[in-house]
């Protein structure tokens, strides 16, 4: 099988893999501790998530704190939540981000959607109302892989006076991250397992806790799992040794890419884009079919967390695609592990199936 839905998720790193062994390990081990316990086998645990925290941080922004969270849905859900009776009500989100954000802002009061061109680029000169307290843009879309320029709107919020959340889940461990006060990962993005993600809050900015009751992580409760942060700490520490080197790989990879899929139609920005998502469409192309021919490349319609609903993606609308257009793209996503080779017979495949339907 070929592997092209980095997007999705990512293969777990052998060195994650390795770091996480040592935690899991039985009664014969110490490994199984409780972090939050005060005796010997507890702080050893415990030590194994403060140099996790480390590791994770050092792919942050300094002047912030790392969050260990179940995953990016609850890191934006803390911040957007944990945040709300400390700023003004309103919020401003960029009409393509995850559903995480789109959700809770929708629950929590009066919206204001940053409009997107047809490459997925949000419009900086946007008015943002006076009582705005949150501005929420994405780093990297998750379906067109557009990168956002979050910096600006940073200071568009500062401005403003008011708070500023970046979901960079797809960026992380990839590109730099820009300055917020608030931002939002997930480990299995980046090489490290399910189960874990983080929420990077600036310093003096406190959140009301969301889930209580021990309150392990100062702000979060829950007895964390040091074979998860350890696990994540080691993806992060190889992310930021590898980050040149990936991103070299993934280039080569994406230039091959366009030119076997070169008569297909490209989603969003050629340029302003991370160059490890190929979303491309071909118009009267039943994707159904597509990847039932292609049963050996794992490949997407679109964002793996809307993938049951049926209906046409929200950010393929958002650029001016049709329900048609929409419904007739798919999502290669490819990254350290892809092959060259991989993507060749991946794109024979697929260009042949599509072909046999006749578009």
């Amino acid at each position: 099988m070929i592997y092209l839905d980095y997007q999705a998720t990512t293969p777990l790193a052998p060195e994650a893999r390795e770091a996480m062994l040592r935690w899991l390990d039985g009664p014969d081990s110490t490994g199984f501790a409780n972090p939050h316990s005060p005796h010997r086998m507890g702080r050893q645990a415990a030590a194994a998530v403060e140099v996790a925290r480390e590791r994770v941080a050092a792919l942050l922004p300094p002047g912030g704190r790392v969050i260990f969270t179940g995953n990016a849905c609850e890191a934006v859900n803390l911040a957007m939540r944990g945040s709300a009776g400390r700023r003004k009500a309103g919020i401003a989100c960029s009409a393509i981000e995850h559903a995480s954000v789109r959700d809770t802002a929708r629950a929590l009061g009066r919206v204001t959607e940053i409009p997107v061109d047809r490459e997925g680029l949000t419009d900086l000169a946007t008015e943002l109302p006076e009582d705005i307290g949150l501005v929420a843009v994405m780093s990297v879309n998750n379906e067109i892989g557009t990168v956002q320029p979050v910096a600006e709107w940073h200071h568009r919020a500062q401005e403003k006076g008011a708070l500023f959340l970046c979901d960079a889940v797809q960026a992380c461990g990839k590109r730099e991250i820009a300055g917020a006060d608030m931002i939002a990962i997930s480990a299995h993005k980046m090489h490290g397992p399910k189960g874990i993600g983080a929420l990077w809050v600036r310093d003096g900015l406190e959140l009301d806790p969301q889930v209580t009751g021990g309150l392990q992580e100062g702000i979060r409760s829950g007895t964390l799992s040091p074979a998860l942060c350890a696990a994540f700490g080691a993806a992060a520490e190889l992310a930021k040794a590898r980050m040149a080197e990936d991103a070299a790989h993934i280039e080569t990879l994406w230039r091959r890419a366009r030119e076997l899929f070169a008569d297909w139609t490209l989603n969003g920005s050629a340029e302003a884009r991370w160059h490890g998502n190929l979303n491309i469409r071909k118009d009267g192309l039943d994707v159904a079919r597509l990847m039932s021919d292609c049963r050996e490349v794992m490949f997407s319609a679109g964002s793996a967390c809307a993938s049951g609903s049926g209906a046409p993606s929200h950010v393929l609308r958002a650029i001016g695609l049709t329900d048609a257009q929409a419904k007739s793209s798919i999502r290669l996503g490819f990254g350290r592990y892809t092959t060259l080779a991989e993507i060749e017979e991946a794109a024979g495949l697929i260009n042949a199936a599509a072909e046999a339907q006749g578009v």
